[in-house]
């Protein structure tokens, strides 16, 4: 470690290095290498310490940035570790799969100036691989076991953090799932190139060591009767995702070669999972593909064509670059791997041949007007359209939750967008209208981050806690009046 200040003059950001192109795009295998462990320590001294830590800040679970590069400087990787999973419960996936760019580095004091932003994201990655592989792992030693038991409805990110933040206040957690393995969309939405599904299997492995019980391919309002877990649990949360496609009702949508994004990506994990070839619907070997969205959903599809062998791939938005929602990293890295992007473009009409196959999208040029409320909305030119070939087409243009019948017989209420209501009249963080029925992630705030996901889980658990202990708390004082 240096002991000059300011090693961000003679340090310049420096990012691990990717596989090359033309190897990556053969494969699923993860992208970015590791730092090196003085790599890594010499990027963390970039950090300034700057005394108000906007990227702790503007990260959604508040990770105690500049105190784990401190440690990370002085090599005290161990401690670093167990300082990322104070704040985060699912470090390791976080640092592969949040928009760095977008939270904590894009608010980095350094990012404002010619220097670049630290390397939080890779830093944050490299200490929890590291550690692992050196053998960290959590320390329940002083957790006290409360006897008191939670359901957990969905193994998605949320899921799993509310079981992980349950089992560290001594709270039994059975998590149910319809699949066969952990993750919800970690393990089977977002592909391979991203989160490799080794480090899903360590999670489940490192939760189940924890005490967390997995109940997998058992769907609740099918295998099991919600009603059920509310008489044997003393709470349940409910972890549903958002799996419902935003439908742009375009014309010609029911052609053959059209695809929802989610089920494509989904079904392209699924046949990896079990090492099968692409199915026909799947083989894009000298197809032209064209991806509807700008979303980082609209990335992974776009990518993922490229891997099937598509002869061609152009992703369409309908707003500037700059107004992408997805992360310009993710962006970077389809450009890079031979995406053509076509902004300012709306899709009005997927066009068909005379076998009722996909053969083009018909599209019209945009100006973005500024009404004044939110960002510039897109007007179509008129006079401007055009036809894409598109022997493929991919929609994605986002996701909405699919809330189960159970949850409104139970009491629990729904917004109108079918997003579960938390924390409504003085509730608890996380708590629905059912005071025993907490919720968190996609089904609470629609499509939304991981990170995000995993805050809301971390709260839930926290939230259950405090109810289960002021119940106790409750019936001990009665007892005694008695």
């Amino acid at each position: 470690m240096s002991d000059k200040l300011f090693q961000f003059l003679d340090v310049p950001r420096q990012t691990p290095r990717t596989v090359p192109v033309a190897i990556r795009v053969l494969g699923y295998g993860e992208i970015s290498g590791d730092f090196a462990a003085p790599q890594a320590g010499t990027q963390a001294e970039r950090c300034l310490d700057c005394g108000n830590p906007y990227c702790e800040h503007a990260c959604p679970v508040h990770n105690y940035i500049p105190d784990w590069l401190k440690l990370v400087q002085h090599g005290r990787i161990m401690e670093a570790a167990t300082l990322m999973y104070e704040t985060n419960p699912l470090p390791e996936i976080c640092g592969r799969v949040c928009p760095q760019d977008r939270l904590c580095e894009g608010a980095c004091t350094l990012e404002q100036t010619d220097f670049g932003a630290v390397t939080i994201g890779s830093v944050e990655r490299w200490v929890t691989d590291e550690a692992l592989r050196r053998g960290w792992r959590p320390d329940l030693s002083a957790v006290r076991e409360t006897g008191r038991r939670v359901a957990i409805v969905g193994a998605g990110p949320a899921g799993l953090a509310c079981a992980d933040r349950l089992r560290r206040a001594g709270i039994a957690a059975d998590v149910y799932d319809r699949q066969p393995e952990i993750g919800g969309l970690l393990t089977y939405g977002i592909p391979p190139f991203k989160l490799d599904k080794q480090v899903m299997r360590l999670r489940h492995e490192l939760l189940e060591g924890m005490g967390v019980r997995f109940l997998l391919g058992r769907e609740v309002g099918r295998d099991i009767e919600f009603g059920e877990l509310l008489d044997d649990y003393d709470a349940v949360f409910v972890g549903t995702g958002a799996y419902t496609y935003v439908d742009g009702k375009l014309p010609g949508r029911e052609l053959h070669g059209v695809h929802d994004a989610l089920p494509f990506l989904i079904g392209n994990t699924e046949r990896l999972l079990r090492d099968e070839p692409p199915p026909p619907a799947f083989d894009l070997r000298g197809r032209h593909v064209v991806v509807l969205g700008g979303g980082d959903t609209g990335m992974d599809c776009n990518r993922t064509a490229i891997r099937l062998g598509a002869a061609s791939v152009t992703c369409v938005y309908r707003r500037d670059e700059a107004s992408m929602p997805g992360s310009a990293r993710e962006v970077g890295y389809s450009r890079e791997e031979g995406v053509n992007f076509l902004f300012q473009r709306q899709p009005l009409e997927i066009l068909g041949d005379e076998h009722g196959r996909a053969r083009a999208v018909r599209v019209v040029e945009t100006e973005l007007v500024d009404d004044g409320h939110g960002r510039p909305r897109p007007r179509n030119v008129e006079g401007s359209e055009s036809e894409l070939r598109a022997d493929v087409v991919i929609q994605a243009f986002g996701f909405l939750p699919s809330p189960p019948d159970w949850l409104a017989s139970h009491g629990v209420k729904l917004a109108s967008s079918g997003r579960i209501v938390t924390g409504a009249g003085g509730a608890l963080p996380q708590q629905t209208s059912h005071p025993r029925i907490f919720a968190g992630g996609d089904n609470v705030r629609g499509a939304d981050l991981v990170v995000r996901a995993v805050h809301d889980g971390r709260e839930a658990a926290a939230s259950i806690a405090r109810m289960l202990a002021e119940a106790e708390a409750e019936a001990e004082a009665a007892a005694a009046v008695a």
